[in-house]
């Protein structure tokens, strides 16, 4: 949950998951505490521990330029610093970027328009037009697999599945991260074997399209 139950800290939730999944791919994962990730969303927003009039969320965007600037915390020495190397905005209709993104990038990070419903159940988020789609607001989710049928992500401590067409409808924004200090072996390379310099390339590139 990491806190998300309780505060609108889902973009740093969406970092650990984030780091967790990068680590547990290429090395072994790194699971942030709840502390780390409060931190991270104080660092990222306007938000005051202990005054609830500051949780008011982060933007994606500054989220991810304070990652690669600062660093963020993460388990570690003196304390650890995680730091984004590169990012590219993903079209979330374009059904093979995102794909791409998440299997050689290992996920996708996103932000939702999130329907009402979806905070009230624990269904999986499939679109459906004949259902009431009334905005609850934001949300950003990190999505880590995917097949034909849909999206697997997990938020407030639960594994969802999402569909396709949610996607599309509902995304406002997607990101494909390259973290060189998380997402790499002992080699320097992902765990597909694609070097990490190329996948940099071609996220600045993406991102300055």
């Amino acid at each position: 949950m990491w806190c998300n139950d309780r505060l609108g800290c889902c973009t740093a939730v969406s970092v650990a998951s984030a780091i967790r999944t990068w680590t547990g791919a290429a090395q072994a994962p790194i699971l942030l505490s709840d502390d780390e990730v409060v931190a991270n969303y104080a660092a990222t927003s306007d938000y005051v521990p202990g005054q609830p009039a500051t949780d008011r969320g982060a933007v994606e965007l500054d989220v991810l330029n304070r990652w690669i600037r600062d660093g963020l915390a993460m388990p570690g020495m003196q304390p650890g610093r995680s730091y984004l190397t590169a990012y590219g905005s993903i079209d979330p209709r374009n059904q093979q970027a995102v794909q791409r993104a998440i299997a050689f990038l290992g996920g996708l990070y996103i932000g939702l328009s999130l329907p009402e419903w979806c905070c009230e159940t624990d269904d999986d988020w499939i679109y459906d037009p004949q259902r009431d789609n009334t905005i609850a607001g934001g949300h950003a989710v990190w999505l880590h697999g995917y097949d034909a049928t849909g999206l697997e992500l997990n938020t407030w401590g639960m594994n969802r599945r999402m569909s396709w067409d949610f996607l599309a409808r509902f995304c406002d924004e997607a990101y494909g991260l390259v973290a060189r200090q998380h997402w790499s072996d002992v080699h320097g390379v992902s765990p597909r074997g694609e070097a990490l310099d190329a996948l940099v390339v071609e996220m600045r590139a993406v991102s300055d399209a």
